[in-house]
């Protein structure tokens, strides 16, 4: 059965989780407002998605 070596350094470990990190989502200005949205989603603040009206305010 396999068992380590020894205690494992800040270095190696870190080496190893370089790829865990956050992510932005893709943010788009909005085509009536002008406020950023998540992209291919309704806008929060006017309703709009591709320039109609979806959520009626």
């Amino acid at each position: 059965m396999a068992v380590p070596f020894g205690k494992t350094s800040k270095a190696r470990k870190n080496k190893r989780r370089t790829h865990f990190k956050l992510v932005v989502p893709g943010m788009v200005k909005c085509d009536q407002c002008g406020e950023l949205k998540l992209a291919h989603r309704v806008c929060t603040v006017c309703g709009t998605y591709k320039s109609k009206e979806i959520i009626k305010q």
